[in-house]
């Protein structure tokens, strides 16, 4: 009954324009090298003369630019802007930053940090490590909670009523029920971290450690993709007790509580 109501104040509250351009910017997040007005029209299924006004707005608000010279429109840096200026992302961030190019120099290996973001992890900070080898995530990209040791490692650092809440919206890919999650969430939490091969790139096991908030949940986590070098080699075990140590700091200068 409740689900009803919801869907009968969206369906009052209805905003085409707003819908159009928010469809938009979605769309042009999503293509690396832009889009032309009529590949966008197509991609949103609707006319070239639909969108036309809307793309004007858009760049009007510098939310959007068009290359003049293929005629492709692409996203500006403005979203990640304003996105930065959320609280939260702030303080993680300017906290994160020193201990982060810390820890990089003495693991000798890259360090990111990233935020749950609905079904995705978002990157909202990355330090290479001093070396001639480096392997980093772009700051702003986004990967499916389940593919990554972070989004794991911060999905089972909350509550279980939101775990069982996600777990509805984004079922396990190999469809894990709620109950064997759970049994794998707690052996992460005893763990205080999650150490995992990478499901992206051959080579890499991901270290990952929370950073947690004043009630004791995850809002962060802290990765290290860990690269086997065949000199100057820092352990696995080394850099999983530096980065445990660097999460556990980070979380009480954002006012968090500790393990």
């Amino acid at each position: 009954m409740k689900n009803d109501k919801i869907t009968d104040e969206t369906e009052k509250y209805k905003a085409p324009a707003l819908d159009k351009g928010l469809d938009i910017l979605e769309t042009l997040s999503a293509a690396n090298s832009g889009l032309t007005q009529s590949e966008l029209a197509r991609c949103l299924k609707r006319s070239v003369g639909e969108i036309f006004r809307m793309l004007m707005v858009l760049r009007k608000r510098n939310l959007i630019e068009l290359d003049e010279l293929n005629d492709r429109y692409f996203l500006t840096t403005k979203l990640f802007e304003m996105a930065h200026k959320t609280p939260i992302i702030k303080r993680l961030t300017s906290a994160a930053t020193p201990i982060m190019e810390q820890m990089a120099i003495k693991c000798n290996q890259s360090i990111h940090l990233s935020v749950h973001s609905n079904k995705n992890v978002l990157i909202v900070g990355q330090v290479d490590n001093p070396g001639n080898n480096v392997f980093s995530i772009r700051v702003g990209a986004r990967t499916d909670v389940w593919n990554t040791s972070s989004g794991r490692l911060i999905l089972a650092n909350k509550k279980d009523g939101e775990i069982k809440n996600f777990i509805k919206k984004s079922p396990h890919p190999d469809g894990l029920i709620f109950q064997d999650l759970i049994k794998y969430f707690k052996e992460i939490r005893q763990n205080k971290c999650e150490i995992s091969p990478s499901y992206v790139v051959k080579g890499i096991t991901n270290i990952s450690a929370p950073i947690f908030d004043h009630d004791g949940y995850a809002v962060a986590a802290l990765t290290i993709p860990y690269l086997e070098r065949l000199v100057k080699q820092v352990s696995i075990d080394e850099c999983t007790q530096f980065l445990v140590e660097a999460s556990q700091t980070l979380s009480k200068h954002i006012g968090g509580k500790k393990y």
